[in-house]
């Protein structure tokens, strides 16, 4: 009996390590296409930019013949306890995801009514004064009735890695009481300790998603919470930059770094976490978290996440189940936001494709916090630290780390770094100012400032120094803050400065060991931020166009990034058990950088366009957010990019539309745009359609619609942007704009390019009346053939003063 039963665990446990997950769609329409024809269930399809009514019972009946259909097939095709289903996906595309062996997904693969089987992959996190910067307690927020109105009774979901509930910056109390939201009717899970609810009147949905990891055997429920619980601090950061209360006091070792506000602190929140602290996420359950939220009834999707790699199954990249599961959420009217990915300053490092989504690229805004280090020689060394000063008009002792240790048999614990209090001499330490050496290990996240300044403290240092010496190039360096004297020099030349006038001050006997530490310094003050005007910028790990429509990276007829807004050093709500960042264990708030923070600001300012008007399609937002973008900065120089220089070294150069899109996000034009460029789920299957190389039968697999080929070209994709990858001769591509305003307006349409293309526009003017609609076209012809792309611009200047811009970017090719 016992030796039968061990068989059976090893023989179980086979299963489980040769079992993957696999994301597997059928034949037949999902909830929000299917048009009738099944017997005996009527049509749920919607319109273009419509919700789906999932209380409707044609939607309910449809969704439970759908399951029943998935349970069918697997029921049919294997034995009982051989597979497990992990989610039936049924609104937004048509399939599930399953635990089985890879014989088995052979079997499904051949299987009549099965259209599509990819592994599942995985997905990763794309890792405040933002508010002032970009206008909106001036300019923005007044028009909605002020902060404490904006964004009412739009809801943004997020998915990412959960929610902290019990932070000021997700409050419902003291504040406005909310009313009723009819249109939303998500689930609000418990704590599984307390017993409470992870909702209030501010969040008003909360699930979490976990399936697929956990068939993969990567979650951990003791620390990735089998609940909406943020385990990392990534979700709670990004749902306080679009919605977070505004005016909360943001404080941190007994400082108050400013109020945080999000871009609209009155809109709701809806969490569907699907990403968790050490392994990411996988695809199965992200696509389900989107399929739910869709459900559910979000106007907004915020997503700081991105595919690891490629799928292996699908050629194109705006057709793998992720981006058709977006495609779908735009369908039922949901507006998109997404990370554009951290791979920059390279070219084609986007992580995020398709014409239906906002890829946001981050920008580096004007808040600086710089700081310096005073030698006892006069020499002042720039650095970064967000901290206090040592007592004014007064010079310090230096000590090394190495230079007070305990014992030398310490040196295996690499105390330079000083992430070990009981290793260096705290005798020798007090009173003075620890020198520490920033070694690989901060790079790779195994030691922190934070535990420097630890250290430090319980030593009784006056303060710290953290010298970088070498640095390889991609190495991030941030302000952390700290509750007592610290900077990071991270100059190389500097940290030479001060270790050769460490060397020379410092006495030694002949066996290298300190006779007397004669070296001084004191550190500034580094609270107070800079505000500069060569803000915005974009950032170095931006990542850059351009785009991408296959898997072997030819470039596509579409522009991307979309657009630029802030996503470097954001200050917003944390949660204390988080650790994404090491800096931030234990506390409230982080200040942290990535396309991750820039993807909520236009999710956010996204709300406010929407809370304007509500009955525009996530089109026509996205619209009004680019045409109005500015390429120039607050000096009023054109936008610059970080970029890498032959030394390695970070330089700024003249930016283009392949690091920034459209250009910086300027939110109080985008609420009064003028003109919108409007398209809907034709055309962005139009696009598909016309692409060279998508497979037809493929779409059809993804969007269960036939080809169209009326658009005959995807540059004349209704984007407010123009992409040519090959341009050959000549080539006229058309736009059609709608006037959204409320009068009258005549627009005078001019071009410019860079002279290796020729360009022209067609009406030079056009007068429309509100509400009507009017193409124009574009030419493009190639003078030179140069191997570059050719930038350039299309402005439709308005008599009412509306100024429309869209980018153009074209590669000329020899016939």
């Amino acid at each position: 009996m016992d030796v039968r039963f061990r068989f059976f665990v090893v023989s179980a446990l086979l299963v489980t390590v040769t079992a993957e997950v696999y994301i597997v769609t059928m034949e037949g329409d999902p909830i929000i296409s299917y048009k009738g024809g099944e017997n005996g269930f009527e049509a749920t399809a919607v319109e273009s930019d419509e919700k789906i009514d999932t209380s409707s019972e044609l939607v309910t009946l449809y969704a439970r013949h759908l399951e029943r259909k998935h349970d069918m097939i697997l029921g049919m095709l294997f034995e009982e306890g051989s597979y497990k289903k992990l989610y039936s996906y049924k609104h937004l595309i048509n399939g599930f995801a399953a635990h089985v062996s890879p014989e088995q997904a052979e079997t499904l693969r051949r299987a009549p009514g099965v259209k599509s089987v990819n592994k599942d992959w995985k997905v990763r996190r794309l890792t405040t004064h933002t508010p002032e910067f970009l206008g909106l307690p001036t300019d923005v927020w007044p028009t909605g009735g002020g902060f404490d109105r904006a964004g009412e009774d739009i809801v943004i979901g997020f998915v990412d890695s959960g929610i902290y509930p019990h932070h000021p910056s997700f409050a419902s109390h003291h504040r406005l009481p909310y009313g009723p939201l009819p249109h939303y009717k998500g689930k609000c899970e418990e704590d599984p300790h307390t017993k409470k609810s992870f909702c209030n009147r501010k969040i008003v949905g909360a699930q979490h998603f976990a399936e697929a990891a956990k068939a993969a055997g990567a979650f951990n429920p003791d620390i990735d919470y089998a609940s909406p619980m943020d385990g990392d601090g990534h979700g709670s950061h990004t749902a306080a930059i679009a919605a977070g209360n505004n005016g909360i006091p943001l404080r941190m070792h007994g400082y108050e770094f400013g109020k945080a506000s999000g871009m609209a602190p009155r809109a709701r929140i809806a969490v569907y976490k699907a990403l968790y602290r050490l392994f990411g996420g996988f695809v199965a359950d992200v696509v389900a978290a989107i399929d739910q939220a869709v459900h559910d009834g979000v106007d907004i999707l915020s997503l700081s996440v991105g595919p690891n790699s490629p799928p292996t199954t699908t050629k194109t990249t705006f057709l793998n189940p992720f981006d058709a599961t977006l495609l779908g959420a735009v369908k039922a009217g949901v507006f998109v936001a997404q990370a554009a990915g951290n791979g920059g300053p390279f070219p084609k490092t986007l992580v995020s494709y398709s014409p239906w989504i906002t890829t946001v690229a981050a920008a580096i805004d004007d808040r600086r916090y710089k700081n310096h280090l005073t030698l006892g020689n006069g020499k002042m060394l720039a650095g970064m630290g967000l901290s206090p000063s040592t007592r004014p008009h007064k010079l310090y002792t230096l000590v090394s780390a190495n230079d007070v240790l305990l014992d030398s048999s310490v040196s295996k614990y690499n105390p330079s770094d000083c992430q070990r209090p009981e290793v260096l001499n705290k005798k020798l330490v007090q009173g003075k100012i620890l020198l520490c050496g920033y070694s690989f290990n901060f790079v790779v996240g195994t030691a922190s400032i934070k535990k420097v300044v630890e250290t430090a403290k319980h030593l009784g240092a006056a303060g710290f120094v953290l010298v970088v010496e070498n640095v390889s190039p991609g190495t991030k360096f941030d302000p952390v803050p700290s509750a007592i004297p610290g900077i990071l020099i991270t100059d190389v030349s500097k940290s030479m400065d001060l270790i050769d006038y460490y060397n020379v001050s410092t006495l030694r006997d002949w066996t290298g060991r300190v006779k007397s530490f004669k070296a001084e310094g004191s550190i500034g003050d580094g609270l107070t931020p800079v505000l500069h005007k060569s803000a915005p910028q974009v950032a170095l790990f931006s990542a850059r166009g351009p785009n991408t429509k296959d898997f072997s990276f030819q470039d596509a007829d579409l522009l991307k990034p979309d657009i630029l807004a802030p996503g470097y050093l954001i200050w917003a709500a944390w949660c204390p058990n988080g650790t994404d960042e090491p800096n931030y264990v234990g506390e409230g708030f982080a200040l942290i950088s990535g396309t991750s923070m820039a993807a909520p600001h236009i999710a956010g300012l996204a709300a406010l366009v929407k809370q304007k008007h509500p009955q525009w399609s996530p089109a026509a937002i996205k619209s009004a957010l680019m045409t109005t973008s500015t390429v120039i900065d607050r000096a009023g120089r054109p936008l610059q990019a970080q970029q890498y220089s032959d030394t390695e070294t970070v330089t700024f150069v003249k930016a283009t539309p392949f690091d920034y899109g459209s250009g910086h996000v300027n939110p109080s034009a985008a609420l009064d745009p003028g003109l919108i460029f409007d398209a809907g789920y034709e055309d962005y299957l139009g696009f598909l359609c016309t692409t060279p190389g998508i497979d037809a039968h493929e779409i059809r697999n993804y969007t269960n619609t036939p080809c169209n080929y009326d658009m005959k070209h995807p540059s004349n994709f209704n984007a407010p942007s123009i992409a040519i990858s090959h341009l050959v001769g000549t080539q006229t591509v058309t736009r059609r704009v709608t006037n959204v305003g409320e009068v009258e307006e005549t627009y005078t349409i001019t071009a410019r390019m860079q002279p290796s293309t020729a360009i022209e526009v067609n009406p030079p003017a056009m007068t429309l009346r509100p509400g009507a609609s009017r193409s124009f076209s574009v030419t493009l012809t190639v003078r030179s053939v140069s191997g570059v792309y050719s930038f350039g611009e299309v402005k439709l200047k308005g008599s009412r003063g509306h100024k429309v811009r869209i980018p153009v970017v074209a590669l000329g090719h020899r016939r």
